[in-house]
């Protein structure tokens, strides 16, 4: 429920702003926001907004409003101090204006971008606000609402997450707490942290076994119709405490070094789990049936403004160091970044134990390549080979899945961005999407920015299975699926 009252609140917030303002976004801030990114984040804050003789709620409305009209940005304005290669890309409309680089918010060198989302302006004049500012910590989020259309009638799956076809699903409702590392400056050792809580349908992808998972793997919630829930095990709605670390950086190791300790986000993947961090609404069935999280220790350092080495050690993927199922596990990634930050290549040792399966014991590995033609044209492929180990119930031995996914992305204003993406993906055995079988799919979407608080996302994706049907509880080889979202940040 307080995830639906929310969602009706920022909802009511929005549609009091003028059809007019909503018609035509401001001017755009060109620089990373790890995925939250805005339009208009540079605009000056109107007296409403930060005029504490108002309540709070009158402020956050004036704050929306104030985003929905944004004043102009000041062209001669300075850029932020940066350390390294500048953003190779535009965000908005792109999700970000970055090369990717897991495991960490920015990369070492690239400054604290977020924008001020209108939360955090009308808690400006609080206690609490004065208090956040003075340390540095930010508290921001989003709600996703998202409606699909598919040829499907039980199950969409290995599509994701609309995994339950011809409805409208909440999929997320995310709040984040967080102070960044200042890692431009090089003079002084400094910390921050990170906290992300979801709740909404996609926790069901988030999960970690032993992090609030008996809502997932032991609610079999026998009162929910097989169709209405897709088959899909547990609540339909949870709450999943997805990424909470804490970081040290230190610069005097290389040219930074950042320490990592907590759950952290997967390192390699062109797609995130959270929904303004992605291209398109929908994901991959790469990224669908690979690691999501892991909870352990992770080292970034910067060698070079080219060259940034990971190194870490965690309890396996998607599972709990104290959860009897955990395996400790290598990772190790490599990004170089060439001169004219046209290219990037980012191969990654994702989770490697050697160990037989268990719950999700994942043996990954990974490379991506993004090239940019032009500042408002790019392209990202990345290719996999996962496997288990002696997983019950298959061959002894490697339980493999091998795949390949290109996005093509296009910016076609400051507001608005188009993503094709093309994949194949071969499930030796089944072990990962249930069919021994060869996928493709081909997906088109389109992100649009109304104003920095609000993105709208529809896509259309075709998919098939060459070897076996595979879709629709096994029903089908073919799927077709129409889908929409948004995103309302607060």
């Amino acid at each position: 429920m307080r995830a639906v009252f929310l969602s009706a609140a920022i909802s009511a917030t929005l549609l009091s702003v003028s059809t007019s303002a909503m018609a035509q976004p401001g001017a755009v801030d060109e620089s990373a926001d790890n995925g939250v990114n805005s339009v208009a984040a540079s605009a000056p804050i109107a007296s409403g907004s930060s005029d504490c003789s108002h309540g709070f709620f009158s402020r956050l409305a004036s704050a929306y409003r104030e985003d929905a009209n944004p004043a102009p940005s000041d062209p001669n304005a300075p850029a932020p101090a940066r350390r390294g290669l500048d953003s190779p890309f535009s965000s908005a409309p792109f999700p970000s204006a970055e090369w990717q680089l897991g495991g960490v918010d920015y990369a070492i060198g690239v400054p604290n971008e977020n924008s001020q989302y209108p939360l955090e302006r009308a808690l400006a004049c609080t206690p609490l606000g004065h208090w956040m500012q003075d340390n540095r910590i930010e508290v921001y989020g989003w709600v996703n609402p998202s409606a699909n259309l598919s040829s499907s009638n039980f199950n969409a799956y290995p599509l994701s997450y609309a995994t339950r076809p011809n409805r409208v699903e909440f999929d997320q409702f995310l709040v984040r707490v967080e102070r960044l590392p200042d890692t431009v400056q090089t003079d002084h050792i400094d910390w921050g942290f990170h906290f992300d809580n979801l709740y909404g349908y996609d926790y069901h992808y988030t999960t970690s076994k032993g992090v609030f998972s008996n809502q997932l793997l032991n609610n079999p919630n026998p009162n929910q119709p097989i169709a209405a829930n897709a088959g899909v095990s547990g609540k339909v709605y949870g709450d999943d405490p997805m990424i909470w670390y804490v970081d040290m950086y230190i610069p005097s190791i290389a040219q930074g070094m950042q320490i990592t300790a907590g759950r952290f986000l997967s390192l390699p993947d062109i797609e995130a789990q959270f929904a303004p961090q992605n291209y398109l609404l929908t994901h991959s069935i790469l990224y669908t049936t690979d690691a999501y999280t892991n909870i352990g220790v992770l080292t970034t350092t910067k060698l070079s403004d080219n060259w940034t080495v990971q190194l870490g050690v965690h309890s396996g993927d998607d599972v709990a160091p104290w959860n009897k199922a955990s395996t400790a596990s290598l990772q190790a990634c490599v990004r170089w970044v060439s001169d004219s930050n046209n290219d990037m290549l980012y191969p990654c040792v994702e989770s490697y134990n050697g160990r037989k399966q268990t719950y999700n014991n994942l043996q990954e590995f990974v490379l991506t390549w993004g090239h940019r033609f032009t500042p408002n044209v790019h392209m990202l492929t990345e290719g996999y080979r996962i496997y288990v180990n002696d997983q019950p119930g298959l061959p002894p031995g490697q339980a493999a899945q091998i795949g390949v996914v290109n996005y093509f992305n296009v910016e076609l204003d400051p507001a608005n961005m188009i993503s094709f993406r093309n994949e194949w993906v071969k499930d030796e055995q089944g072990q990962r999407t249930g069919y021994a079988t060869r996928y493709v799919s081909t997906t088109l979407g389109m992100t649009h920015w109304v104003n920095q608080n609000l993105e709208i996302r529809p896509e259309i994706r075709y998919e098939h299975s060459l070897d076996v049907p595979a879709y629709d509880n096994g029903t089908k080889s073919t799927q077709k699926t129409l889908l929409v979202d948004a995103i309302f940040h607060f």
